[in-house]
Parts: C-alpha cells; structure tokens; sequence
C-alpha cells in the first residue's frame, strides 16, 4: 500500500485498501486484527480533520441522550453517537454535516422519543426519508456519509418498529429480511471481494422500500 489507508481522502478507495488487504491476508486472525486496528485508526483521524461535524454530532446526541425515556433509549443514543463519529471520513471534502445529514440522524434515533413511540412514528419516518433525500439533492450535500446514514437509519428504525410493534410474525419475518439481507449480501460480497459492492438502485425498487409503506400503515391502523 503506497499511500497509508488513514491518508486516503476518497472513503471508497480506503474501504477498497482495508478489504484487500484483509482479503490477501486469507481472513485469519491476525488480518482481521490488522483490518481493525488500520480501520480505527483511519476513523480517529479523520474524526480529528473534522472538528466542526464532531462538534455537530456531539450536540445533536447530546440533546438526544438528554430527552432519551425508555428500556434502552440512552445506549442507543449512546451507540449512534459512537458509529457517527467513526464514520466522519465518510464526509470526504465536506466539513461539517449538512441539513439532510441532521434530518437522516434524527430519524435513526426516533426510537429514543416520543414520537417515536407514537401511532404515527413509521408515516413520520416516511416523511423524513423522503425530505433528506430531497434537501440533499436539493442543496448539493450529497456524500458517502449521508448515503450509509441513511441506509442504517432505516434499518434501526424499521427494525425496532417491527420487532417492538408488529404482532404478525409473517410481516416481522418480511420485514426483517427486507431490511438485514441486503445489508449483510452486500457485507458478504464486499469481504470476499476485497472491493465494496455498490448498493442497489432505485431506491423505490427495493422490496424495503414497499415493507416500510405496509408496516407504517398497519402500525397507524392499530392505533
């Protein structure tokens, strides 16, 4: 590796360099212990370059971890906080989150609020999807971290929503399976490559897409 991978600017090439190496390396323990260490290493600095974003993440949890009620709610803030700030390299030539990136973090974190917990939690959900995506667009702010914020705060969200609320196992189980196969296809494709796949689109298209509409709706219907 010619350039060390904590120097790489571009987030995909990092990605690329670390699975690569954890590939030529067979997947034995002592790869995958290097793959982490370097992936950590990369995420420390990078968090470091970005004071500003940091300091955004900090306060938006912060807020969140404050006003969190619940079983849970506070080692969930707790765990977003954490993933966030170890995925700042993922802005790439930004500084600082954008609007949209606000607007996605505060919906993987629904769970933690009243709302969250209200009938109308899943058409809320919708709702935010629908305006980070449009705002980025709209803004320009697009990057590889509001893209996996986004892809993982459905999965938290939709995920609990079913696992905490939805009575039938046949919705659970669909749900479920729209949700975690492709995450862990595209993990699985990604190692054994030593390359990231890239995600499937349109984003309509996905079997998810459709799962979030059924179970937001069954969940206003139940009251």
């Amino acid at each position: 590796m010619s350039v060390p991978v904590w120097e790489l600017t571009d987030s995909r090439a990092a990605t690329d360099a670390l699975l690569e190496m954890l590939r030529g390396g067979r997947w034995r323990p002592g790869a995958v212990g290097r793959f982490l260490l370097l992936a950590a290493h990369r995420s420390v600095r990078q968090a470091v370059r970005r004071p500003f974003a940091f300091a955004q993440v900090g306060a938006l949890h912060g807020l969140l971890f404050t006003s969190a009620r619940g079983p849970g709610s506070k080692t969930w803030v707790a765990t977003s906080w954490n993933l966030n700030v170890l995925h700042l390299g993922l802005l790439e030539n930004r500084d600082r989150l954008s609007e949209a990136d606000v607007i996605t973090l505060l919906r993987g974190n629904l769970p933690t609020t009243a709302l969250g917990h209200s009938r109308w939690s899943g058409l809320l959900a919708i709702a935010l999807d629908l305006a980070d995506g449009r705002l980025a667009r709209r803004q320009g702010t697009m990057s590889p971290f509001g893209d996996y914020a986004d892809s993982l705060a459905d999965a938290a969200f939709w995920t609990w929503l079913v696992v905490r609320h939805e009575p039938s196992r046949t919705v659970r189980a669909a749900a479920l399976a729209a949700w975690m196969v492709p995450v862990v296809a595209v993990t699985a494709v990604g190692v054994r490559r030593g390359s990231m796949p890239d995600r499937p689109r349109p984003a309509l298209l996905r079997p998810a897409a459709a799962m979030q509409v059924v179970v937001a709706a069954r969940h206003v219907l139940r009251g």
